[in-house]
């Protein structure tokens, strides 16, 4: 079978844009300062936004005491999730998720 023209010609035009594993693309595997639209797309997996007329660029996730807000499925963050082994000890209501004011501190779940 033979590909459609078209179907080859965008195959062809696409693979550039398409990440390879661990590097650097232009939608994928952002760095920290560049712009996003989804937390997926930056390597720390938050995505965000100062305000919510400001422009989303990935930043780093937030430290042990630092503000967090607990995973969401927006995309986007006022307040970055916590990095590995924390967790955010935040008001976990429906209504804190809604209005995204849900923030809380990084905590390690191991100390007393």
């Amino acid at each position: 079978t033979i590909l459609p023209l078209h179907l080859l010609l965008a195959l062809l035009l696409l693979a550039p844009v398409l990440p390879a594993p661990h590097e650097r693309g232009l939608i994928f595997n952002l760095d920290i300062g560049e712009l996003c639209l989804q937390s997926a797309q930056c390597k720390s997996r938050c995505c965000h936004r100062t305000s919510s007329l400001s422009l989303a660029r990935c930043a780093p996730r937030a430290a042990e005491f630092q503000e967090c807000s607990p995973k969401n499925l927006y995309g986007t963050y006022y307040k970055c999730p916590c990095e590995s082994g924390l967790t955010c000890d935040s008001d976990k209501t429906i209504v804190g998720s809604i209005t995204n004011s849900n923030f809380g501190l990084c905590k390690d779940p191991q100390s007393s």
